[in-house]
């Protein structure tokens, strides 16, 4: 099924906030699941990009790809120089966690999703934001 994800493209001033179409393999019913999918999803391509010559990645690269990366502050080509590809099991369980820690933020259709068990429901036309928090560092004085 496709669900709705909101992504903010790197550099973009205009529209720096669009909403793609996202292929997961089943119809999630708690966020819980919602959670597992996407990250299956994620490790799915994330692993097949692996076995994509990288030269063929460099030579497809966008003038316009390149400028946003410069813009953002770092131009890297994706590469994973090791070549090991990452663990399903343990992305989902590292997934679930940082959700519990509060290190992301999930949002359908402009409401926050709270808990693990909260059931949801999930159509072709529900936009799901996910939101990384980011800790902030220093002293109060």
């Amino acid at each position: 099924m496709y669900i709705q994800v909101s992504l903010k493209s790197i550099g973009k001033k205009q529209q720096s906030v669009q909403s793609i179409p996202y292929k997961i393999q089943c119809r999630p019913s708690t966020v819980r699941e919602l959670i597992l999918a996407v990250t299956e999803a994620e490790v799915l391509t994330y692993n097949r990009h692996i076995d994509t010559p990288q030269l063929l990645a460099h030579l497809t690269r966008t003038k316009e790809e390149i400028e946003d990366q410069a813009q953002a502050g770092k131009v890297s080509f994706g590469a994973n120089y090791n070549g090991k590809k990452a663990d399903l099991r343990q992305a989902q369980e590292n997934a679930v966690q940082c959700f519990e820690d509060g290190i992301y933020r999930i949002f359908q259709d402009s409401q926050p999703l709270e808990k693990l068990d909260d059931v949801i429901t999930v159509t072709e036309q529900s936009v799901f934001t996910f939101i990384r928090l980011t800790m902030l560092a220093g002293r109060m004085w």
